[in-house]
């Protein structure tokens, strides 16, 4: 009966070893892209001392402007176009488009008003 007990308790701190392995020694873990990466070490934000001041809407006071101008004059349409130029400007700084997915600059030769395969 010892030797049965004995033989149990090795094998139990043979798994507990393996159970308590710590992080860095672990093998990454397979991820399937959805969700957050689990081999992604955690970070955490740490606050600065002298942090840049917010970045205020800079369409606010165009759009002020805007409100003021008598509706589809040529005034409010080159207030207009400034808006929307600025809003693309801030799209494109947060849009990030896979090089895959953007065919390139199609040949002379080829129709480009045809699909993309």
């Amino acid at each position: 009966m010892m030797r049965h007990g004995f033989i149990l308790l090795t094998f139990c701190a043979t798994l507990m070893g393996c159970a308590v392995a710590s992080a860095q020694e672990r093998r990454p873990i397979a991820w399937d892209g959805l969700g957050q990466d689990p081999n992604r070490p955690s970070v955490t934000k740490r606050r600065v001392a002298s942090q840049a001041p917010v970045e205020r809407n800079s369409n606010q006071e165009r759009e002020r402007v805007l409100g003021t101008l008598r509706p589809y004059s040529e005034a409010w349409w080159v207030v207009h176009d400034e808006i929307e130029a600025e809003n693309d400007r801030q799209l494109g700084t947060k849009l990030v488009i896979c090089p895959r997915c953007v065919p390139s600059a199609p040949s002379p030769g080829i129709d480009v008003t045809g699909s993309v395969r």
